[in-house]
């Protein structure tokens, strides 16, 4: 089980990763690159993986989530406790990380490489000679799509975390704890 203070950390990993891949997609976006991909990249992984199998574990444990959801129903996929303007909160922050993927995705033209001091881009065998600026807008384009992916996650972790750490615990939960002791 994860334990209060550890979802405690895990919630806050997860906003640092939400806010480090957000800051770095607005920065791909007026051409601000302050680290590697690889940096950029792992370091969002890092921040972000840890807590959202914390909140997808701790959320299976804690609510016992065994029963088929209506796909379409916001009240289904969000427990009863939490506000609603923090579930529309989320699900803007999921659309708007989303967003970045999608327009990262429509920006690709190919695999950016450098083939005998070349800028090139591979795009299922067609290969084209392309200069050093298109060449890292195509970089940026394959880091602001892993950012968002990780972003997004970040989101769903931060929200289920908080979803546990905020829930009132019942009357009978209180009961069994108390016994327990």
């Amino acid at each position: 089980m994860v334990t209060q203070r550890g979802l405690v950390v895990f919630s806050a990993m997860c906003s640092a990763g939400m806010l480090w891949s957000a800051i770095l997609i607005a920065g791909l976006f007026v051409g601000w690159r302050p680290v590697g991909s690889g940096v950029a990249v792992g370091v969002a992984a890092l921040l972000t993986l840890p807590g959202a199998i914390a909140g997808v574990i701790a959320n299976r444990l804690y609510y016992r989530t065994t029963d088929s959801r209506r796909p379409w129903s916001l009240v289904s996929w969000v427990p009863p406790h939490v506000p609603h303007w923090a579930a529309m909160l989320a699900g803007v922050l999921f659309f708007g990380f989303w967003l970045a993927v999608v327009v990262a995705f429509a920006g690709l033209d190919g695999n950016a490489e450098l083939r005998n001091g070349h800028y090139v881009i591979n795009n299922h065998g067609r290969v084209t000679t392309v200069s050093q600026a298109d060449y890292e807008r195509q970089l940026d384009h394959e880091q602001q799509i892993s950012l968002g992916i990780l972003g997004a996650i970040a989101v769903g972790g931060a929200f289920m975390t908080a979803a546990v750490l905020t829930h009132e615990p019942t009357l009978k939960t209180q009961a069994a704890a108390t016994n327990a002791r």
